[in-house]
């Protein structure tokens, strides 16, 4: 089988894998610095594998906001984002003229999401909604095994929930204060707790306004998009899973039995974690790597 390249580009980290969806071969990871720094480093490492045995494509999967319309003229073109340097920086066409390669790019939750949905814990679902909660928070979402796109694409991050009564909590989102990513973000809930949140013991009080938050952030997506799996990944519920369970635990509540087929027990079944772990935005990457090379 033809060997692939993905990068997964976070806001925090960027991951370079070779090899295939379900096998990666080789992988490199570094702090993702400036855009000029971090896409030529991650090109060199893809041209140097393909100088040893040829690479067939590559995919992208990158933090945002991005341009994912491919008809559009500043396609692969970041957008408004809140990574310090990375406003109008050209992520398409620099990979693009650098490794030489087919290449297809979206965001790094819909890259997770289509990992999930093929290979972990989306297997046989229609309609799933991925999110990353790290240093921001990230929404993708799949129907019919499909990324979502219209006019960007999702930033369920960004939308506003009603908080728990006396969370005076400002939030830390330089866009909007307490969307959901001013309030659950690592830097929200550094910003909120006064510390770094893994400091802070699992059955602290101080997580009941984020577990709440983050209830208030679940509920919208079954109301919204009704999926049929949540994948909930990311540094912040991956260091701190407690706080997922009490999440899960706090949406009947505000769900308030209008939905008759999300109860207790089938809530834990539809909000899960992530069963590829890392894996999912670089073997998110091999998989656009594969629908470039089908393209």
């Amino acid at each position: 089988m033809k060997r692939l390249a993905g990068i997964e580009m976070g806001g925090t980290k960027t991951v370079v894998v070779l090899g295939r969806p379900g096998a990666i071969l080789d992988r490199v990871e570094f702090a993702t610095a400036g855009p000029d720094e971090t896409l030529k480093r991650a090109a060199r490492i893809v041209v140097d594998w393909h100088a040893n045995e040829p690479v067939a494509a590559l995919g992208v999967a990158s933090f945002g906001p991005i341009r994912v319309n491919p008809s559009a003229d500043d396609f692969g073109t970041m957008l408004d984002t809140p990574k310090p340097g990375w406003k109008g920086a050209q992520v398409y066409a620099r990979l693009a003229e650098w490794t030489g390669l087919p290449l297809a790019l979206d965001t790094d939750v819909n890259g997770a999401a289509l990992a999930e949905h093929r290979l972990g814990a989306g297997l046989g679902c229609e309609t799933l909604v991925y999110y990353t909660i790290g240093t921001g928070i990230g929404g993708g979402v799949l129907v019919r095994g499909s990324p979502l796109h219209g006019a960007l694409h999702p930033e369920i991050g960004h939308v506003r929930l009603r908080r728990a009564p006396g969370d005076t909590f400002a939030g830390a989102c330089a866009f909007h204060g307490d969307c959901a990513e001013g309030l659950l973000s690592g830097p929200a809930l550094a910003a909120r707790f006064g510390r770094h949140p893994a400091t802070v013991p699992p059955q602290d009080p101080a997580w009941a306004p984020a577990a709440r938050d983050l209830a208030e952030l679940l509920a919208m997506t079954v109301l919204t998009f009704s999926p049929q799996r949540i994948v909930v990944g990311g540094g912040v519920t991956g260091r701190q899973p407690r706080l997922l369970s009490a999440a899960i635990g706090r949406m009947p509540a505000i769900l308030g039995g209008y939905l008759r087929d999300c109860t207790a027990a089938t809530l834990q079944d539809l909000v899960v974690a992530p069963h590829l772990g890392d894996d999912a935005g670089p073997t998110g990457a091999l998989i656009l790597a594969e629908r470039a090379l089908a393209a």
